[in-house]
């Protein structure tokens, strides 16, 4: 199922009025001729942490769950509702890796198609490169991370990450750090 290729077909039942009068407008908006609702198809805003050691190595983590079980990303996920981005990275280091960003600044970003329980949902991926306390602290803290390496940033290989948004954040900062 692909709510932005095909919303139409996908959701057809307005979420205001529970009627199956959404039609597509635009590329982006349902709109409900029942009720007048308007749904706009947003992406939903994701952050990656760019963490480099004291010897320059990126801290990079193996998939535990789907999708994309098994493959490297980084530290990061979804910005919950309330959270700013910075705010998003920081919870998500401290749940995945255990650490405390002491300072971070953005880097890039590109859009990626996240696929979950057969619905493909639009994201927009925010990379930022983070100082920590102490990453040679870090630890696998939570159940969505398999592995975590350390790899010198030449050394990455960028076709093992399962999104290609997350290969181009690391290609992006390869390109800075990376003589």
């Amino acid at each position: 199922m692909d709510v932005w290729n095909e919303p139409g077909a996908v959701l057809r039942h307005c979420l205001k009025c529970g009627a199956a009068a959404l039609r597509l407008i635009g590329s982006k908006q349902l709109y409900c001729d029942h009720c007048g609702f308007e749904f706009y198809l947003n992406p939903a805003a994701a952050v990656a942490a760019l963490i480099p050691d004291v010897e320059g190595r990126l801290l990079i983590v193996e998939r535990a769950q789907e999708p994309r079980k098994g493959t490297w990303d980084l530290p990061g996920g979804f910005a919950d509702p309330g959270e700013s981005a910075e705010e998003s990275l920081r919870r998500e280091v401290r749940e995945e890796l255990g650490l405390e960003i002491t300072h971070s600044r953005y880097l890039c970003s590109f859009p990626n198609r996240y696929e979950y329980m057969g619905v493909r949902y639009a994201t927009m991926d925010l990379g930022f490169v983070c100082d920590v306390e102490d990453a040679g602290t870090a630890r696998v803290a939570e159940a969505e991370v398999a592995r975590l390496l350390r790899i010198r940033p030449e050394e990455i290989d960028l076709s093992r990450f399962g999104f290609r948004s997350v290969a181009r954040i690391v290609e992006r900062y390869q390109a800075g750090s990376v003589r």
